[in-house]
Order: structure tokens, then C-alpha cells, then sequence
């Protein structure tokens, strides 16, 4: 094994350190490796050591190591990092970052003299890659770190990374990979997504300290908000050095720090950080934290990933993960050094968040991750892949074939689906290639180019897999105003002046819109509305949903519950029963003039919401009159005019497997869908030049080729990609049949009344989204209804969050 070098050795040594073996043994590194360590155990030097080492001993021309994260703030901190030794041993190395933060001067710089390293983003590196000059940029690379694969694995932004990956490796030939990620279920999957490479996996370290967080109040029935806790949160805050209070959705943030804001009487220095906020509020609040000048950072999963500040010794997770190995991820932002315990507080949002976060520990306690491996790579990010390599020059069909087939997630590509991707690239398809807006590529030579080369600055304009929903600026008005974020274009659509708003955790007067950007005024008197960012709605993982149902169906498992957890579920079983693995409960029962039924399908709620689509269809179909339904993680709730009196029709796994294509085909479900994935191919444009599409003209241009398609050419490739995308994601189908099979026989339970597990889903469904002091008082009036009648008024509650 290598040994440092002197200039090394003794930088460890003044800072107290002993290299990890695992770090030594990339020294010797000469072929492509995947290294699974624990946050904290030095991954990230490990990964950069072998490349400092060799640019101390001997100048190289042009870019030597590239740096790629999932997070624009993870790049930031890791230069911020590296630079600390550079300086430390006066190493002449420059290091940039290259992200979609970085000025235009800086950028432009970069494509003529790149420096040593550079740290980016898959976007990014995927944009360098589209410049006629790329083989120059990379042509003398030698290293390149992928950090926190697993992370980006689990998304087409991998799919993307591993295609430019490959055009790297053409590029710059005996290229030596490194890939850094955390303990993972499945190490040698995520080896073969990087289109294979050796393992080493390091020692485990410390086992962390997770538990709940003690509160004064119970968690309440029902809501996702946790600010029955803030009280306690503040407590744990000032007993910490630091802090960073993490929160699912970025809605939920928002309210989150504004609760924790008003009542810090203390005036612990607290902010806020996530990802619609503007960059320059997100760079102030990183600096801070790392210069140790915040007490605690509320934040989304904008700081999930390698952020290193040592100074942080408590993570608060408010609400359930819904994945363990997310819980995970965030713990490991607390004393992240590898010799010391991460520790963690979780804080459940409501009851059946409870047993979720008890599960969740438990998993962690076992070693226990959850993940599943992905599907071959997507063709809608080949199509785009294709279009970006001739941006860069022209190309042979055959070689690229050869290149791509070396990216892990395509290794099983035909070449017959590779050339349906390269005819939709040049022509658009069979059905579209009389529209010259589609015709691209144009074969010179025997090589691929692009028909016009004015094309490639639009492609490059809509590069990326990150599809969310149309986003406006919003700023205060007046001279000198500045950013504040931005809010979806649908949620600045049903605003009218004067109507209030929380962002950044201000509340602001909405004013106007002027050319895509919303004007405000600063209303910190005011209630405000909600502003629904966009932000990933998180559906509990198959392995957490099946601990939950196992702590539900197994009373002597309760102990570790909560006494108000503990009598909910007991009464569940005197007035109703329990979820059990010989049957799948379900449940009728009135209520205010409705009949309502729930099944305990502890699938998801993705999948729940997809039953929930088709219950209702068939209901329909035997004149059940169905009004509605909600679909939570563990269960659906159906309410309608008749009593459903004979489950085991409903629930036949076959007859519902029947009609989920006709289903399918009849919803809007495919509509919205294949907008996203016609983006990724590059059929639809987000942004145009000298302007941006607003979401309806996007809707209308994806509504005409969307029917276009369906009727002419129902096999496009884009219409098949789209139908993958829904079956095994949005849709969760594969998690209603397992759920079916796994409960074969259905045992309905009739009520006169809502049972102890329903009452929450009805205090959901009733939830009211504007937060005023009327609708405060109806939620607390309906959840007290909803004790006295399930039998708990007995339990002393808390419904603020309702």
C-alpha cells in the first residue's frame, strides 16, 4: 500500500489525524472504484487525496480532476473544504466550481482555461460536454469523483451522469472513476451502475444515537407541521451547539421556521434554507452556519448531502423520513467525524408518524436500508444524450452506440432501441417528421450533425431530467428590492393584490406580476396563505411501510410506544381490529351523512392513490356512487353515498390488473406525464430564446403532439417511456398488486361509527389549507367530534396541526 508523502504525513499530524485505510487504499488506485463509508469517515478526502498528491509532485496542463455532487451547496462546502489543505501545504492547485450559480465571466474562463479541479454538478457537466471545444477541455482529465452516488442513482439525473460519464471516458481514454457513497442495501448494484467498478468498503464506525424527542404534548391526530413540538425543538436547540432541523417539504419549512421564529424569545440566531430560496439568501445562511455563527438551520433536502460542518452536534428530523436510508443520510450531518456518534431527535408529526419514526430507528438499530434497483436506463435521457453529442460535432452512429453501452445503466441496450432514439433525434419519429421544427440531425459523410447549427443553443438551454413545475421570481417592489425566491406559476395564478403569502420565512403582500416575477410588499402583521412549493412529496418506503404494519398487528411490540400511541391502538382493537398478515383489513362505517370505507394497505401512498383511482371507477361501475377518497402511506379512505357491503369484488387482484391499461388510457394521468418525459427527450422545450414558455403555453403545444402520437403512432417510444414512468413510479402499480397477493383474503369490518385508526384520515380529509383563526377552530371542533364519537376524548389532545 502507498504511503503519503511527507508534505502529507505531516498535515495529518498537525491536525490530529491518522489517515483511514480506506483512504490509503485509493492511493494505489489504478481502475474504477466504488467506496461505501459512513458520513463522517472521510470519503470526500479520500477521493481527492490521490489527486492533490499527484498535482503536488508535478504541473499538469488543463483540468486533472472533476468533481461532481447532486448539490449545488455541496460543492460549495467541499471547496471550501479542499482549499484548507491546499493552503495548508501551499499547494499551487486552483480549484472552481462550474454549477448554474457561477458568474458567466467565470463560466466563459473555464471553457479556454480550465482549472486543476473543478467541482459541478451532472447538469452542468453534462452542458460542458454539448462545447465544440469539450475534447479539449477533457482531454488531459485523469480523475474523476462522483459523490454521493447512491444519491443520484435513484433519479435520471444518474441515468444522465452515467451517459456523460461514458463520453468522458471517450475522451480522455484510462480516465480513473472514483465513486463515494454511503452505506447503501444493495453495494454492488450501485458498482454496476457505474458501469462496473471494484468495492471497498470501509469500517462502519460509531453506531448513532437516534431516538424520539421528548415532548410536553402528544403528537396530534393528524397533519404533517409538528408545531405542537416547537416549544421542545427550542429547548433542544439551546441544550446543542448547533443545530439543522430538517423538514420534508419546503411548504412545510416555511411554516416550520416561522412557528420556531415567533416564539424564540431567546433570540437564538435560527434561518431558513431551501431550494426555492435565492441563491445569494442560500449562500449567506451556508456561510454562516460554517463560520459556526447559527444556532440552527431549518432546511429541506437542499443540505442532505455531504455538508460538513463540524460545529453541528443534533439533527432534528421533524415528521418521519418515509425512507431509512434518508434518515440516515440526515443523521450523518451531526459531529461528522468518524469516531463519533451521529446524533439524532426525531419528532413525529402525528400518530401514525409515531410508529413510522419508532420503525425507522429500530431499521437503523438492525442495519436495516431499504432501495430497490433500478430499471435499464430510460430512453427519453438517451434522446437527449444523442441531441447533446451533436451539439459538441458530429458523430458515428455505431461508435456512440459502442460509448453508450458502457454507461451502467445501458449496458443491456439493443441496438434497435438505440436507433429508435437516434431516429426520434434526427426526424422526431415516424408521425412527426414532416414538422422541420423536429428534423435535427442530418447523416453527412456517413457521421451525424446537426441540420442547423443555431439549434445546439436551445438544446443546450434545456438541458437536465429535473422536470418540476414552472417556477416565478418573486422580489420586493420598489427600487432596490431584492430576491426572495420563487413560487410556482399555478400558485401565483390564483393570487389577486393584496392576498399574503409566507416565503423565506417572511410574509409578504402580493402586488402584481410583471414580466415573470412577482412584486411584494413586506406584511409581517399579516396571516399569511400557504405557498405550495413544489418541493418531493416522499412515499414511504416498501421496507418502513412493512415494519409499521408489523408494530400495528403485534401488541407486544407497543411497549416502546408512546401511552397515547399505545391506547389509540388498543382501542383500535376492542371496537374494530387490527391489521393482521392472514387478511387485509378494511373498514365501513357512517359518518355525517356518508358512508366511508378504509383499507389498511400499508402500501404508499403513491400506490394508495392509484387504488384509490381505481376502487372508485369500478364503485361507479356497480352504482356504489363514489364522492371521493384520501390516500395516505399506510391507507385509503373512500367516502361515498352507499354502503359498500362486499369487499372481495373490489379488491380482485386480476380484475383490477384488467382495467388498469383501460384505466390508464381514459385519465389525464398519461397527458400530464408525458410532458415530463417529451422534455427530457427534447420533443417539448421548457425555455425558449429570448423567452420562457408559461405552463399553459407548454400544456397546449403537449396536449396537440400527445394526441397526435396517440392516434398515428401509439408505439412512439415516448409514449412507451411515459407508460413505464407511471407504472413504476407515480402509480406505484407493482406495490398494489404485491399488497393484493400479500393479503389474499379481505375482512371487512362494519361500524357504526369512525374507529381509532380511521379518525385521522377524516381530520385529513377536512383539512382546511388556508391557516386563519376560523379554520383553527373547526379543526379543533372536529377533532373533538371525532374523539367523543371514536371513544378517545378521554386521551388529551392536541390538533393544531388539523
Amino acid at each position: 500500500m502507498t504511503t503519503l508523502p511527507a508534505r502529507f504525513r505531516d498535515w495529518f499530524d498537525a491536525q490530529g489525524w491518522q489517515p483511514h485505510p480506506h483512504q490509503l487504499a485509493l492511493l494505489d488506485q489504478t481502475e474504477d472504484h466504488l467506496l461505501i463509508a459512513p458520513t463522517g469517515g472521510g470519503k470526500t478526502l479520500a477521493g481527492f487525496l490521490p489527486s492533490l498528491i499527484d498535482l503536488s509532485g508535478q504541473p499538469h496542463q488543463g483540468l486533472h480532476t472533476l468533481y461532481v455532487s447532486p448539490l449545488k451547496a455541496l460543492t460549495v462546502d467541499v471547496a471550501r473544504n479542499l482549499n484548507r489543505p491546499i493552503a495548508d501545504m501551499a499547494l499551487e492547485i486552483r480549484v472552481e466550481d462550474r454549477t448554474g450559480d457561477t458568474p458567466s465571466a467565470r463560466r466563459g474562463r473555464q471553457r479556454v482555461d480550465p482549472p486543476a479541479i473543478l467541482l459541478t454538478t451532472p447538469e452542468s457537466l453534462t452542458l460542458m460536454l454539448t462545447y465544440p471545444e469539450a475534447a479539449k477541455i477533457f482531454g488531459n482529465l485523469r480523475r474523476v469523483v462522483l459523490d454521493e452516488l447512491h444519491a443520484l442513482a435513484e433519479s435520471k439525473r444518474g441515468d444522465q451522469l452515467m451517459l456523460a460519464l461514458a463520453r468522458l471516458r471517450h475522451l480522455a481514454p484510462g480516465l480513473v472513476t472514483t465513486g463515494l457513497s454511503a452505506t447503501v442495501d444493495h453495494p454492488k448494484d450501485l458498482a454496476a451502475f457505474m458501469g462496473g467498478a471494484r468495492l471497498l468498503i470501509s469500517d462502519t464506525g460509531p453506531k448513532p444515537d437516534v431516538a424520539l424527542l421528548p415532548t410536553t404534548l402528544p403528537a396530534p391526530w393528524a397533519g404533517a407541521g409538528g408545531r405542537y413540538a416547537v416549544p421542545d425543538v427550542l429547548r433542544a436547540i439551546e441544550a446543542a451547539n448547533a443545530s439543522i432541523i430538517f423538514i420534508n417539504t419546503r411548504a412545510q419549512a416555511e411554516l416550520f421556521f416561522q412557528a420556531l421564529w415567533l416564539a424564540n424569545e431567546a433570540s437564538l440566531p435560527i434561518a431558513l434554507h431551501h431550494g426555492s430560496l435565492a441563491r445569494e439568501q442560500r449562500a449567506k445562511v451556508e456561510d454562516a452556519m460554517a463560520a459556526g455563527a447559527l444556532r440552527a438551520v431549518v432546511a429541506t433536502g437542499s443540505l442532505d448531502l455531504g455538508i460538513d460542518w463540524g460545529n453541528v452536534d443534533q439533527v432534528i428530523q421533524i415528521g418521519a423520513p418515509h425512507q431509512i436510508k434518508r434518515l440516515a443520510q440526515r443523521i450523518g450531518r451531526s459531529n461528522h467525524q468518524y469516531d463519533r456518534p451521529s446524533v439524532a431527535r426525531l419528532v413525529p408529526v402525528n400518530r401514525f408518524d409515531t410508529i413510522e419514526c419508532i420503525a425507522a430507528i429500530d431499521a437503523l438499530a438492525e442495519g436495516q436500508l431499504d432501495g430497490s434497483p433500478r430499471p435499464s436506463g430510460p430512453l427519453e435521457v438517451l434522446c437527449q444524450h444523442i441531441l447533446n453529442t451533436a451539439c459538441a460535432g458530429p458523430f458515428d452512429a455505431g461508435d456512440l452506440f459502442a460509448e453508450v453501452k458502457t454507461a451502467g445503466p445501458y449496458r443491456d441496450l439493443s441496438r434497435a432501441d438505440f436507433d429508435r432514439c437516434l431516429d426520434f433525434a434526427a426526424t422526431g419519429g415516424y408521425s412527426l417528421r414532416a414538422y422541420e421544427r423536429w428534423q435535427r440531425l442530418i447523416l453527412v459523410n456517413g457521421r451525424w450533425q446537426l441540420r442547423d447549427p443555431r439549434t445546439a443553443r436551445l438544446l443546450r438551454m434545456n438541458i437536465g431530467t429535473i422536470i418540476g413545475q414552472e417556477m416565478v421570481s418573486v422580489r420586493i417592489r420598489g427600487r432596490g428590492g431584492g430576491a426572495l425566491g420563487e413560487v410556482e406559476e399555478s400558485f401565483a395564478a390564483t393570487l389577486v393584490p393584496g392576498d399574503t403569502f409566507l416565503i423565506g420565512g417572511k410574509t409578504v403582500r402580493y402586488d402584481r406580476m410583471h414580466e415573470l416575477t412577482i412584486e411584494v410588499t413586506p406584511q409581517p402583521a399579516r396571516q399569511p396563505k400557504i405557498a405550495a412549493f413544489s418541493g418531493q412529496t416522499f412515499s414511504t418506503s416498501l421496507e418502513l411501510s412493512t415494519r409499521v404494519f408489523d408494530i400495528i398487528s403485534t401488541p407486544k411490540t407497543w411497549s416502546r410506544l408512546p401511552p397515547p400511541v399505545r391506547a389509540w391502538l388498543d382501542l383500535q382493537a376492542r371496537i374494530s381490529a387490527l391489521p393482521a398478515r392472514d387478511h387485509l383489513l378494511c373498514e365501513s362505517f357512517p359518518y355525517q351523512g356518508r358512508e366511508y370505507l378504509v383499507i389498511y394497505g400499508f402500501a404508499g401512498r403513491n400506490a394508495h392513490q392509484t387504488l384509490g383511482l381505481l376502487l372508485t371507477r369500478q364503485m361507479e361501475d356497480l352504482g356504489l356512487h363514489p364522492l371521493g377518497f384520501l390516500a395516505t402511506d399506510h391507507a385509503l379512505l373512500v367516502n361515498g353515498l352507499d354502503q359498500v357491503s362486499d369487499i372481495a369484488p373490489l379488491l380482485d387482484a386480476q380484475l383490477i390488473a384488467e382495467n388498469f391499461d383501460e384505466w390508464l388510457g381514459e385519465t389525464s394521468l398519461l397527458r400530464r406525464s408525458f410532458r415530463n418525459v417529451a422534455t427530457i427527450a427534447g420533443l417539448l422545450q421548457r425555455n425558449q430564446i429570448g423567452a420562457r414558455k408559461t405552463g399553459k403555453q407548454t400544456s397546449f403545444s403537449r396536449d396537440i403532439i400527445y394526441d397526435a402520437l396517440r392516434r398515428h403512432e401509439p408505439d412512439h417510444l415516448l409514449l412507451q417511456a411515459t407508460a413505464q414512468d407511471i407504472r413504476h413510479g407515480l402509480l406505484d402499480f407493482s406495490r398494489i398488486q404485491e399488497a393484493l397477493l400479500q393479503f389474499p383474503t379481505p375482512k371487512l369490518v362494519r361500524l357504526d361509527r369512525p374507529s381509532p385508526l380511521a379518525a385521522p384520515l377524516l381530520l385529513e380529509m377536512g383539512r382546511i389549507k388556508i391557516l386563519g383563526a376560523g379554520s383553527e377552530a373547526a379543526a379543533q371542533r372536529m377533532a373533538q367530534q371525532l374523539m367523543a364519537e371514536s371513544g378517545l376524548d378521554t386521551i388529551r389532545e392536541d390538533a393544531d396541526d388539523a
